[in-house]
């Protein structure tokens, strides 16, 4: 077993850091607010650090699980930061969904430093960071790649290397560009199906065997249709992630007309106070 330190206690990274933990590795954590460490000690088996720096001395793996670019620059080039103690050989993994650039950037700082790097976002959600069935999305090297997947695999359900580093983030923000279409048109189904008078659990049951079936139906009609959004994946977060996806999109001379769109649904949703709520929440526009 190995020596694992995780950085980034949210709700995402508090139940991946249990997995593993519970897989049997020696795991110290490290989180800005010192009580939600606390607290992952007190349910796990694993110890806390007051900084990320101290956290990653002599740690085989170290992962990293914050909120943005800014956040990830903070851990791990910061004064306290990883990279002042991490070791030669070790594996630094990215869960943090950020910019392919910054990706890029602690590949090369890790090449130079002689230790490997992963930039491997996350898909699935809360749900499935407490059930430990993510999907990782992972861009590296092979060799780096084969000796994390084991690791990797605590909290994953699939996971695959996509190419050179900065390739995981690239997938991530096509993730996000889905999802974004995807919650939209269920918004629209179902309000159009409540305003027709239809029974629309019943509808869901079975239009989601068919061509229509996708995540965001399987797990998200029920509380859509009543009206629960204190959960989940926040709108702000998924409006992080849509900003990531169009700067990029800039760049690579994507046009992305409807996730234009649909996020200044989201803007309008952050307006109804929603910052918070679930990205399922869009139907709110609707059912105000």
């Amino acid at each position: 077993m190995s020596k694992v330190a995780f950085i980034g206690l949210g709700v995402m990274g508090y139940p991946m850091a249990g997995f593993i933990s519970k897989a049997g590795h020696e795991v110290t954590v490290f989180n800005r607010t010192s009580s939600k460490a606390e607290k992952w000690v007190s349910e796990y088996s694993g110890s806390k650090a007051d900084t990320p720096a101290e956290a990653v001395i002599d740690a085989d793996f170290i992962f990293t699980c914050v909120g943005n670019d800014d956040d990830l620059r903070e851990v791990t080039f910061g004064e306290n930061g990883v990279f002042k103690n991490i070791k030669e050989g070790a594996v630094y993994i990215d869960n943090t969904t950020a910019s392919a650039t910054i990706a890029r950037e602690i590949y090369a700082y890790a090449k130079d430093n002689n230790f490997g790097s992963l930039d491997a976002p996350v898909s699935g959600g809360q749900a499935g960071a407490e059930s430990g069935a993510l999907t990782v999305m992972i861009g590296g090297d092979q060799d780096t790649y084969d000796k994390a997947k084991d690791v990797i695999d605590c909290y994953s359900k699939k996971m695959k290397l996509l190419g050179e580093a900065g390739s995981g983030q690239l997938a991530k923000m096509t993730n996000q560009i889905c999802i974004a279409g995807l919650v939209q048109g269920l918004s629209e189904a179902i309000n159009f199906g409540m305003n027709a008078g239809l029974n629309m659990h019943d509808v869901i049951e079975v239009i989601s065997k068919g061509a229509a079936q996708s995540w965001q139906m399987e797990n998200r009609h029920k509380t859509m249709i009543e009206d629960k959004f204190d959960y989940g994946f926040a709108v702000d977060w998924m409006r992080k992630d849509l900003k990531i996806a169009m700067e990029e999109a800039k760049k690579n001379n994507s046009p992305l007309p409807i996730t234009k769109i649909i996020d200044e649904y989201y803007a309008e949703v952050q307006k109804m106070g929603g910052q918070r709520w679930d990205t399922s929440s869009l139907i709110k526009r609707f059912r105000k």
